[in-house]
């Protein structure tokens, strides 16, 4: 199971917000790179990146810090927020990013996503708020179930599945393992889980599952409320 610390990026700061929520940003760094960084040297593989202004004007927001992050860190990087065309998709792929998470598209145009996923590292961010997919940046609930979509990816060819609980995101009340577990299974695809991981715990129980590919690890880091080496001496030892 892979760790995917998490960096937000808003007007050009790392910041995290709770439950989706734009007014609830809460600055972490001004200089996301040097946060990135810190995450390589602890032991990351993976980056877990949005561009937050770019999920809601429907295109990039955020590039120079992007391109900085990729600058300074080996990290893979897998980065979401307003990925709505293939144009874009090439631009970050030519900015050296690894994976691109397409999420609001993906409710509104499935066939797209796997025609992109046949050519490019796609991921698919499945986001929900009370079970129902939440689209435009988690400004709102759509009608689609979570776990329908999910279904509409097996065998596509994407890389993965990342599902966020938007009611646990950046609420440190512990991961949505029922949730997570209900999307791996629907979709047979590599499985992210992301929202409310408080601490080591969360981890140690996604682990026991045996189910789960993943997990994006964000305020907790940021509040102090996990120990992230520890997390990846963890992860790293069941793996090994």
């Amino acid at each position: 199971m892979e760790i995917l610390p998490a960096i937000d990026l808003k007007d050009g700061k790392c910041v995290r917000l709770t439950k989706g929520l734009m007014e609830s940003a809460k600055i972490y760094s001004d200089e996301p790179w040097q946060v990135a960084k810190r995450f390589e040297e602890m032991g990351a593989k993976w980056l877990h990146l949005v561009d937050l202004n770019g999920a809601f004007a429907g295109e990039p927001r955020n590039l120079e810090q992007i391109a900085k992050i990729r600058r300074h860190t080996d990290l893979k990087i897998e980065l979401g927020g307003g990925i709505r065309d293939e144009e874009t998709i090439k631009r970050y792929l030519d900015m050296g990013i690894d994976r691109l998470i397409l999420g609001s598209i993906a409710a509104k145009d499935p066939a797209f996503v796997k025609e992109m996923a046949a050519k490019y590292p796609i991921a698919v961010g499945i986001d929900a708020i009370d079970g129902y997919v939440a689209v435009e940046g988690w400004a709102r609930r759509s009608t689609i179930e979570a776990t329908r979509l999910a279904k509409e990816f097996a065998e596509s060819g994407v890389e993965a599945i990342i599902c966020t609980d938007v009611g646990r995101d950046g609420t440190l009340e512990g991961v949505n393992i029922p949730f997570t577990l209900s999307i791996a299974r629907a979709s047979g695809v590599a499985t992210i889980a992301s929202g409310g991981v408080r601490g080591i715990e969360d981890i140690k129980a996604l682990l026991e599952t045996g189910e789960i590919a993943g997990v994006i690890v964000g305020k907790a880091f940021y509040e102090g409320t996990i120990d992230l080496a520890q997390a990846f001496a963890l992860v790293g030892g069941v793996n090994g």
